[in-house]
């Protein structure tokens, strides 16, 4: 997710700023409070400048849907629980994943500059959205971000036969001096759900050992494949499951079990997130630290790069670049997303932006 190449020419491009804007007017109008669409949208705005387009302004017609059938709840009673002053547990009551993962986020900062290390745990939030933007808010704060997530099952499981365990991400985000932060932010699938659905419509076949049919047969049909598998086989089943235990598990919301279970209300769409901060002062030097990780990136750039390779990068660079690229000439939008914006903004009498 961190590194998507800059997507192909030939889409409408909109100024950053204008997206947000507009973002922010739909989700309002489809029942959010102004505060909480400006934050989704700047959270969907932030993956569609970095290139990562399945996290982007393509988000922002499902979430209206979701909030139309009452999935996301629009007027959310979020609680947040303590009984330690470097943990907390944030009740979603099924907000949107922005709202109740930048809610976190700060949290989590806020108790690290005291505690040195904090851990707020989320629970029944709908679709976090790109976990990568949230430990990036806390690295730009000077501290490190870490973040996992556990979601409905939707992956296959080494030695089972269907869908098992979700494709859960982990992301990590450390801050640095001179070098844009080093973000990694990856799934526990080989690959994404949507680059199976875009497989299937341009009926291109897929890699060996990335999919699976209904019943966990590997396929490279697209016409066939239903679900991802395991990045690394057992490697990514593990650590999906591990996910479900540090995050579900931990805050009292089960997904696996329930899911599994003949409760019908196991298959209700729902999400759980852990998000940790840590402050590098807690270690010693703060500046010290920084620099360090700049001597590390640097130290890593400066080796050979492979006769194949166009250069060697590290996690988050490439993506940071593009955002920088993207924020001065616009941000490209698909013309499949920008026809279901600008039908949605009809609906609901929204004054869509004019591209450039």
């Amino acid at each position: 997710m961190t590194d998507t190449p800059t997507p192909k020419p030939g889409k409408v491009l909109v100024p950053a700023e204008d997206l947000r804007t507009f973002g922010a007017a739909l989700l309002e109008k489809g029942g959010l409070s102004p505060e909480h669409a400006r934050t989704t949208a700047e959270v969907f705005v932030w993956a569609a400048q970095r290139g990562v387009d399945s996290h982007g302004t393509a988000r922002i017609p499902a979430y209206l849907e979701l909030l139309a059938k009452g999935v996301a709840n629009a007027e959310p009673d979020i609680k947040l629980e303590s009984s330690t002053p470097a943990a907390a547990v944030l009740d979603a009551d099924r907000a949107p994943g922005p709202v109740a993962l930048t809610a976190a986020a700060e949290e989590a900062v806020t108790r690290a500059r005291t505690t040195g290390i904090a851990t707020v745990g989320v629970r029944h939030t709908v679709h976090t959205g790109a976990i990568g933007y949230y430990v990036s808010k806390i690295a730009e704060q000077g501290l490190v971000g870490i973040g996992f997530v556990a979601g409905m099952p939707n992956m296959g499981y080494t030695g089972v036969k269907g869908a098992a365990v979700a494709t859960s991400p982990l992301a990590i985000a450390v801050p640095a001096e001179s070098h844009a932060p080093l973000l990694l932010d990856m799934a526990t699938a080989t690959i994404a759900l949507g680059k199976i659905r875009q497989a299937k419509a341009s009926g291109t076949p897929l890699p060996e050992g990335a999919a699976a049919t209904a019943d966990g047969t590997p396929t490279t049909d697209p016409a066939l494949a239903v679900m991802p598998l395991p990045l690394g086989g057992v490697k990514g089943s593990g650590m999906s499951l591990a996910f479900e235990l540090l995050t579900s598990v931990l805050v009292g919301a089960p997904i696996f079990a329930a899911f599994h279970s003949d409760d019908p209300q196991g298959r209700k769409h729902r999400q759980n997130a852990l998000l940790i901060a840590i402050d590098p002062a807690a270690f010693g030097d703060t500046d010290g630290f920084t620099a360090a990780v700049d001597a590390t990136l640097s130290t890593l750039k400066a080796l050979p790069a492979a006769d194949d390779a166009a250069g060697v990068f590290y996690p988050g660079e490439r993506s940071a670049a593009v955002a920088v690229e993207r924020a001065e000439k616009g941000v490209p939008v698909a013309p499949k997303v920008w026809r279901e914006l600008i039908e949605s903004a009809e609906k609901l009498g929204v004054t869509p932006p004019e591209p450039r």
